[in-house]
């Protein structure tokens, strides 16, 4: 199978001025520019398949966006190859173009002055959608974003949850094979944040459209990739599923307890590593491999009204994964050993 999406050694360098500080430095650099190297992108090779939707994750600065803005053809590669259903994004060929869309949090395609709809009748035109497609596509897209009170008002006076939903209508108008996710839950409430990502699902499903999305907000990735890629300082550190991340940066599980007597640090630290205690109920990080056990032993002492068992928020595992870059490599190699807990559900929730 030909991948969708493919990147060979693509690197993407910098030069920014630099000057030291004070009027010595002003005049100083004014006469004679001094330049440093910021690599962006380095060596990254990837690819993606049709119909995949993969999570693009790293901490600030780490080269997702530059990444994303190399792939939609809107800078050009320094080195290395990439291309995008068999085109190279930077000729910016239209039969590319009408292939693939991107969204930017930060970044706006609609008519500032004008309502959202006004951009949407001129990328009809753009695209060459015909008008029964059109009509239909659009009202879907309308009634399934909130957009019906939205669409007839300038763009400006929007809030940014609201122009980022009208954002998104924009660049699906042309049902896009390709789609470029940058931050699209940015300023959205949670319950428009949930149902996005199960618009987004929807779509993928339905179209089989390739997708890669980059997000802050942890739950978009939770909840729709499987895939995820992981890059630092430019550099590709794991590509691989989201379940080997978390069973490796994991190996506990978190125990929230309720007792009908105050609970003691020195009881729950048998438990495992105590996140918080308030009087009667308690979180403990419990190693996955001996959850049964130690919970065994605490339920003995008679105490426990209530017991709930998950795993830790993804949000923690991935912060773990950004402080130990370092070991993501090991990642890909290392066999997975399921134990017996993990392979029941997420979460049990116990009461005796």
């Amino acid at each position: 199978m030909n991948p969708i999406i493919s990147t060979h050694n693509l690197n993407k360098e910098f030069k920014i001025s630099i000057k030291q500080p004070g009027l010595r430095g002003v005049v100083r650099s004014f006469f004679k520019k001094e330049y440093k190297s910021v690599h962006a992108v380095k060596d990254l090779s990837i690819q993606i398949n049709k119909g995949e939707l993969v999570g693009f994750l790293g901490p600030n600065g780490a080269g997702k966006t530059t990444t994303l803005k190399l792939l939609s053809g809107l800078l050009y590669p320094t080195s290395g190859s990439l291309s995008i259903l068999g085109h190279v994004p930077s000729k910016r060929e239209r039969s590319f173009q009408k292939k693939f869309s991107m969204v930017m949090g930060q970044r706006t395609q609609l008519w500032w002055d004008l309502p959202a709809r006004e951009t949407f009748k001129l990328n009809q035109k753009i695209y060459e959608i015909p008008d029964k497609i059109y009509h239909a596509w659009v009202e879907e897209l309308i009634e399934f974003l909130d957009l019906k009170e939205l669409v007839d008002i300038p763009v400006k006076k929007l809030s940014l949850g609201e122009r980022m939903k009208a954002e998104l209508a924009c660049a699906l108008l042309h049902s896009p094979e390709v789609l470029l996710l940058d931050e699209p839950t940015l300023g959205l409430d949670l319950v428009m944040q949930k149902k996005l990502r199960g618009f987004i699902h929807q779509y993928n499903e339905k179209t089989g459209a390739t997708i890669l999305l980059t997000s802050h907000n942890m739950s978009d990735v939770e909840e729709l990739c499987k895939r995820v890629m992981i890059i630092d300082g430019g550099r590709l550190l794991f590509d691989g599923s989201l379940e080997k991340i978390v069973h490796h940066f994991a190996p506990d599980k978190l125990v929230t307890l309720s007792s009908s007597s105050p609970l003691s640090q020195e009881q729950l630290q048998k438990l495992g590593v105590v996140i918080s205690i308030n009087g009667k109920s308690a979180r403990v990080e419990v190693p996955r491999k001996e959850v049964i056990s130690r919970i065994q032993a605490l339920f003995s002492q008679g105490s426990l009204t209530d017991l709930a068992i998950e795993e830790l928020p993804i949000e923690e595992i991935i912060r773990r994964v950004f402080l130990k870059t370092s070991s993501l490599k090991e990642i890909e190699t290392r066999p997975e050993e399921p134990t017996e807990e993990d392979k029941s559900q997420t979460q049990e929730r116990l009461i005796p």
